[in-house]
């Protein structure tokens, strides 16, 4: 049984990037990587990467067919190089197949080729992502009407009428490009309430922003069975009474959930948590000394600049201090790619009221931003909340064009403890949609 150093199970983001990072310093790295489709993980195959691509496309107004084929194009070509920046490092190796523990350091790997081998990991390093999570609903099972957000991506024509179960956020962004498209969409959810982690303002303006695209939406919505039929689909839900609503295809979007069932932890000393995610400790440790778990699978945020995170609190163990841990990590955006970006940082207005802050808000409509007109898309609203007492800022939420941009530049200001009178102040380019920060945060 072959004995190497480093074992990197999973080709995401985190993993691909430790793998580079420690074969430079001339350590020994596996990576294994269940399919060759994959190689450079979630985000740039089946993620991030295609999906703002096809949105991008969306607002551009190109077919939904040859958007589809420049997404194929894009990801073939970032997966063929993240696959070099592991395989060509002379102590890189990367093996396709699957990986499965035998003990705590011993693996089974099933190779995609059919050979079979077993090898011991001085350090083990669980990068497998997660897995679409597909609802127990009578009738509900994949196939080529039936997809999850990977699938209808590469679907080979646009549906003319589009059902999407699940009103979180990966459901709104394929609503809102699949409408862009020129998809008739219904999204179904059941939750009675519209975007219920953002604030109802917020919430508001876009679900009217959605509903004038042409998205329907049922709210409150239990769906009792879905079936396929020779020329479409079709989904019985209760909402007072039963409905049957007709489509050509279905998105479940309905979440995801760590992938850690191929892995065999019975096998292991490796616990798992309720929710199903792999147990770290806040420097990302398993409860096996010398194993680790980075990305989605250990349960934390399911965003790829997270993974990047947990590489860096695991490459300063490895190569650094060992300073870094995810108590450090404060103040993490996130955007909803939506026509136009919505993004947040930091506390909602409505858990800063529940917390009982002394605060107060600033509010700017989006139309009034020059650059806005200039991108001929004045929708929305940037809203900054500060704390009365320190000037510091509690949050914010912006709901506009560049909007994923601009809230980085608020997180940084809130992880550096900075007033909010130092954005208020700053001299910006013209015309950005960073400069309305001049105005947004103006007494």
């Amino acid at each position: 049984m072959k004995n190497y150093k480093n074992v990197i199970i999973g080709f995401g983001k985190g993993g691909k990037t430790l793998a580079k990072s420690l074969a430079v310093h001339g350590e020994e790295v596996l990576m294994i990587e269940a399919s060759d489709q994959m190689y450079g993980g979630t985000c740039i195959n089946i993620g991030c990467i295609p999906s703002k691509s096809l949105i991008v496309n969306s607002e551009r107004n190109l077919p939904f067919t040859e958007a589809v084929a420049h997404r194929g194009e894009l990801t073939a070509k970032l997966r063929n190089k993240n696959y070099h920046m592991v395989a060509d490092q002379p102590t890189g190796e990367v093996w396709t197949g699957t990986a499965s523990f035998l003990s705590d350091h011993e693996l089974a790997v099933e190779l995609t080729d059919g050979t079979y081998q077993e090898i011991q990991g001085e350090r083990i390093f669980i990068n497998t992502g997660s897995t679409p999570v597909l609802p127990d609903i009578p009738g509900l099972a994949l196939s080529s009407r039936i997809v999850t957000s990977k699938e209808a991506m590469e679907l080979p024509e646009l549906p003319k009428r589009l059902i999407i179960i699940g009103a979180g956020y990966i459901g709104l962004e394929f609503a809102s490009m699949f409408a862009n498209y020129g998809s008739q969409v219904t999204v179904l959810d059941p939750h009675t309430e519209f975007m219920f982690k953002e604030d109802p303002d917020i919430a508001e303006m876009i679900f009217q922003d959605l509903t004038r695209k042409g998205i329907e939406f049922e709210l409150g919505a239990t769906i009792k069975h879905v079936t396929e039929t020779s020329d479409g689909v079709q989904v019985a839900f209760e909402k007072d009474v039963e409905h049957i609503i007709t489509g050509d295809a279905i998105l479940v979007a309905t979440g995801r959930k760590p992938n850690t069932k191929s892995l065999h932890l019975e096998n292991t000393g490796i616990e798992i948590t309720e929710r199903g995610a792999v147990k770290v400790n806040d420097k990302l440790q398993t409860t096996v000394d010398n194993v680790w778990a980075i990305g989605d699978v250990n349960g934390g945020p399911q965003f790829t600049y997270v993974s990047l995170d947990d590489y860096r609190i695991i490459k300063d163990q490895l190569l650094g201090k060992g300073d870094r841990s995810t108590s450090d990590r404060k103040f993490v955006p996130y955007t909803v790619f939506l026509t136009p970006p919505l993004s947040r940082v930091g506390l909602s207005e409505k858990e800063i009221k529940a917390a009982g802050y002394d605060y107060k808000t600033f509010s700017f409509a989006t139309a009034g931003v020059p650059k806005a007109q200039v991108l001929e898309d004045p929708t929305g609203l940037f809203k900054v909340m500060v704390d009365t007492k320190t000037d510091k800022i509690l949050g914010a939420v912006i709901y506009s064009e560049e909007s994923h941009e601009v809230i980085n530049l608020i997180a940084l200001a809130m992880k550096a403890d900075l007033p909010y009178q130092l954005l208020r102040d700053q001299i910006y380019t013209h015309p950005t949609m960073s400069e309305a920060l001049n105005d947004v945060l103006s007494d």
